[in-house]
C-alpha cells in the first residue's frame, strides 16, 4: 500500500487489468513444455523453438515476457530456469505444478469470475444452481486427478501428526476424499490403519486407483454419496476434513460437525485443512480465497480460526488448535472430542 506521502499511481490498476496476460503466458509455456526444454539444455531461441515445435518469434516474445515476470533468467540472449521454475514447472520434477492447470483454469473455476458483479449482488455464485457444490459435479474428478502436487506437503504433515499419536490399529474416515492422498499417506505410514473414503462415486474411483497403486488397497474402502446424507458409521479415531468446510455457510458446517463428533470414538480427532485468514480477513495472501468461494459457491467463505473454533465448540468438541503447515498457504486445525 502506498504511503500517504506517495503520489497517486495507476500502476496497480494496470497490473490488475492485465493480470490475465500473465496467466495466459504461463499456461502457454506449460503447454509448450518450455521449462522442460530449458532443463534439457535448450537455452537459445532456435533451440527452444525446435524443441517446443513453435515459431522462433513466438518463443522469443514469450520467453522475454516470462523473464520479465521472474519465471526465467536471461543473459546474453540465453534463457535459464530460476530455482522456482526448476522445482515446480519442469515436467518430471517431484513438485511439478503444471498438472494443476486443467483444474485451476477450468470453466467451473473461472465462469463464476466472469459473472462476479452478479455474484457480489447476490452474495453467492450465479453459475448453475449451486456452483461447484452441485452433486456429482465433474470438476471434482479433474481436481482429484490434477491437484496432488499441491496437496503432497500438507498430506505428509497430517500423516506424520496423526501417526505420532494414533499408533497401532486405527480407523480413519476421509470426508471428501478426492484424490485419496490424505488417507493413503496415513495408511502408508501405519500398516494397521484402516481408511474409509467418502465422496461422490465418480471421484472415489480416482482415490481407489491411488490406494491400489500405493499398496494399501486392502485397507481402503469407500462410501459413495453426500457427507450430509450418508451414514458414516461410528468409532473412528480420526476424521479428515480437508478443503471441505469452506464450501458451506456456518449453519451447514455445524450440522456436519455434529455428525462428525458423533462418529468419533472417545479421544478421537477431527483434522481440518483449510485456508485460514487472520482476523483482519486481508492477510496473509491466502485470505483471497474468500473471493473464490463467492464466485463458485452459494455461501462458502474463508473462515478465520476464531470462526472455526466457534463452529467446532458449538458442535461438541472440547478444544481446537491451529498448526501452520510449513511451505504451504494452509493450516491444520486439530479438534478433540
Amino acid at each position: 500500500m502506498s504511503s500517504p506521502s506517495s503520489p497517486p499511481s495507476p500502476q496497480l490498476f494496470f497490473q490488475t487489468m492485465f493480470a490475465f496476460q500473465r496467466t495466459a503466458a504461463l499456461k502457454a509455456a506449460i503447454e509448450l513444455d518450455l521449462f522442460t526444454a530449458l532443463q534439457e539444455g535448450k537455452h537459445t531461441v532456435p533451440e527452444i523453438a525446435q524443441r517446443c515445435r513453435a515459431a522462433e518469434r513466438g518463443i522469443r516474445i514469450l520467453a522475454d515476457f516470462l523473464a520479465m515476470l521472474g519465471f526465467l533468467a536471461k543473459e546474453e540472449g540465453q534463457y535459464a530456469l530460476t530455482p522456482d521454475s526448476a522445482t515446480f514447472l519442469v515436467r518430471g520434477s517431484h513438485a511439478y505444478m503444471g498438472g494443476t492447470v486443467p483444474f485451476l483454469l477450468s470453466a467451473p473455476m473461472t465462469d463464476g469470475f466472469q459473472q462476479l458483479t452478479e455474484a457480489v449482488r447476490k452474495g453467492g455464485t450465479v453459475v448453475g444452481r449451486q456452483g461447484t457444490i452441485e452433486p456429482d459435479h465433474p470438476a471434482w474428478v479433474d481436481f482429484a486427478r490434477s491437484m496432488v502436487p499441491m496437496m503432497a506437503g500438507p498430506a505428509a504433515w497430517i500423516a506424520e501428526k496423526v501417526n505420532e499419536e494414533k499408533t497401532g490399529s486405527c480407523r480413519i474416515l476421509d470426508i471428501a476424499a478426492g484424490h485419496g492422498l490424505f488417507g493413503v499417506e496415513i495408511a502408508k505410514r501405519n500398516p494397521q490403519a484402516e481408511i474409509v473414503a467418502l465422496d461422490w462415486g465418480n471421484v472415489l474411483a480416482v482415490a481407489q486407483e491411488r490406494a491400489q497403486a500405493e499398496g494399501v488397497g486392502e485397507r481402503y474402502r469407500t462410501i459413495a454419496g453426500s457427507a450430509f446424507d450418508v451414514d458414516f458409521g461410528k468409532d473412528y479415531d480420526v476424521i479428515l476434513l480437508t478443503n471441505f468446510l469452506h464450501h458451506f455457510d456456518v449453519a451447514t458446517c455445524e450440522s456436519l460437525l455434529r455428525k462428525v463428533h458423533h462418529a468419533l470414538s472417545d479421544g478421537g480427532w477431527a483434522v481440518t485443512l483449510e485456508f485460514v485468514p487472520n482476523e483482519d480477513r486481508i492477510s496473509p495472501e491466502s485470505a483471497s480465497f474468500g473471493i473464490v468461494m463467492l464466485a463458485t459457491t452459494p455461501a462458502g467463505d474463508a473462515y478465520t480460526f476464531k470462526e472455526y473454533d466457534r463452529m467446532f465448540t458449538e458442535s461438541g468438541f472440547s478444544r481446537n488448535e491451529m498448526h501452520p503447515i510449513p511451505m504451504s498457504t494452509q493450516a491444520v486445525i486439530l479438534s478433540y472430542k
